[in-house]
């Protein structure tokens, strides 16, 4: 748990789990876009590319969907957060299915 919280984080803690939407970034498996790292969308599994990567499309998505909340879809990463209150948990543990056995990376790399 975070030492700061707010209530999207509080829900994520006790969702049932998201089944992640694939092994990428999705958009950028569409267009043929690159990402540096992914992220899950808490609220129905999306899988996006962070805001170092050059779409951004994890941001894109929670601004379009309003899903506050994400998580690292990185191995050996668990950290999340929210959005709307820009508050970081260094903890918010992944529930079956939401851990990606290694780091996708982009076809082609």
């Amino acid at each position: 748990m975070p030492d700061e919280s707010c209530a999207h984080l509080d829900e994520a803690n006790q969702r049932a789990g998201v089944k992640p939407s694939g092994h990428g970034c999705q958009e950028c498996l569409k267009s043929g876009g690159t990402w540096i790292h992914l992220r899950l969308c808490l609220g129905c599994g999306h899988v996006g590319c962070c805001d170092n990567s050059p779409n951004r499309h994890a941001t894109k998505h929670a601004q379009h969907t309003n899903h506050p909340v994400i998580r690292s879809y990185e191995p050996g990463e668990g950290w999340g957060y929210c959005y709307p209150h820009d508050l970081f948990a260094e903890h918010l543990a992944a529930k079956p299915g939401e851990t990606p056995a290694r780091h996708y990376d982009p076809p082609g790399e």
